[in-house]
């Protein structure tokens, strides 16, 4: 029994979402390989032959792979895929575009956002916005998993040593053509992979308020700023800062909720955070079920004075 893990990359570094996903990789058994599909990408199958428990790096060079392209990077899986008996994706945007054509390619049930793995066939997985758990068995005889990145610890990224073999790629499928990007840059840290994350709601009232209150939290901090689904409908905050289940899933070191009242679809994407503070005025906010610290007060107010303590 051998597991696969396609992971994400740069063609310079592995990206941490990969870490989570070795770690789930480890606890289906046996040897985890991962695959490094890219172009010029040496330095990433390096990397990734480093993580602590991976066995062999698979190495498929090639220009068709320079930028992802899901239908490329899918029939490099499946060119690989009866050597092993799982495989397994960062539940990330780019995991989710490739998962399911692997799956129904190989023909079997995709079995997605997996937090626990109870064992080599079974799984938990959150619906109903992380209001239940369901328990997944599979009889499949390749299990095309996606892993939500938040549900694991992450791998140590030094410390392996595995054998990296370079492979040959697949054709290009002539599917898709990659052409262009515009990439928003942003001197914070990424939403998913920032320790401390300082959030804002519909209560800020506007895009201007939402910057003036939070930002310099943010500062203070070094965090990332995160926005609800509200706040984000609103106008208040760009479409990349939503947290949530139709948003970014995060589980930060310490989660700052300010004026957001924790509707269900918002405590789905946050309640994995080590530590919570929720900044509200009304005492019966759901949001205070799920925090850690509650501070029932005008947020207008209150963080200011935070801020104002950290100086």
């Amino acid at each position: 029994m051998t597991t696969l893990v396609i992971a994400e990359h740069n063609n310079a570094t592995v990206k941490g979402a990969t870490l989570n996903t070795v770690t789930a990789a480890l606890q289906c058994g046996g040897d985890v390989h991962v695959l490094i599909a890219g172009s010029n990408a040496g330095a990433a199958a390096a990397a990734a032959a480093q993580i602590a428990g991976v066995s062999k790096v698979l190495h498929a060079d090639g220009e068709l792979f320079a930028h992802s392209l899901a239908e490329n990077i899918a029939a490099q899986v499946l060119a690989l895929a009866k050597g092993y008996s799982h495989l397994l994706f960062p539940a990330t945007a780019a995991g989710k575009n490739v998962a399911p054509r692997v799956a129904a390619k190989l023909d079997v049930g995709q079995i997605s956002d997996i937090t626990k793995v109870d064992s080599p066939d079974t799984f938990e997985r959150p619906i109903y916005a992380g209001n239940a758990i369901a328990t997944v068995q599979s009889l499949d005889a390749i299990k095309v998993i996606t892993v939500r990145t938040t549900g694991f610890d992450p791998a140590a990224a030094t410390g392996g040593s595995a054998a990296i073999e370079v492979i040959s790629g697949v054709a290009d499928s002539g599917k898709s053509a990659f052409l262009g990007s515009e990439i928003a840059r942003n001197d914070r840290p990424e939403l998913t992979a920032a320790k401390i994350i300082v959030s804002g709601g519909r209560a800020l009232g506007s895009s201007d308020k939402f910057n003036e209150v939070l930002t310099p939290l943010a500062d203070k901090l070094g965090a990332a700023l995160g926005a609800s689904r509200a706040a984000v409908d609103a106008g208040y905050a760009p479409n990349d800062w939503q947290v949530g289940q139709t948003g970014k899933i995060v589980a930060p070191q310490l989660y700052i909720a300010a004026g957001i009242s924790g509707a269900i679809q918002h405590l789905a994407g946050m309640k994995d955070s080590k530590v919570i503070v929720a900044i509200n005025k009304d005492p019966e906010a759901p949001i205070f079920s799920v925090a850690d610290y509650g501070l029932e007060a005008d947020l207008f107010v209150a963080v200011p004075e935070l801020v104002a303590a950290l100086s």
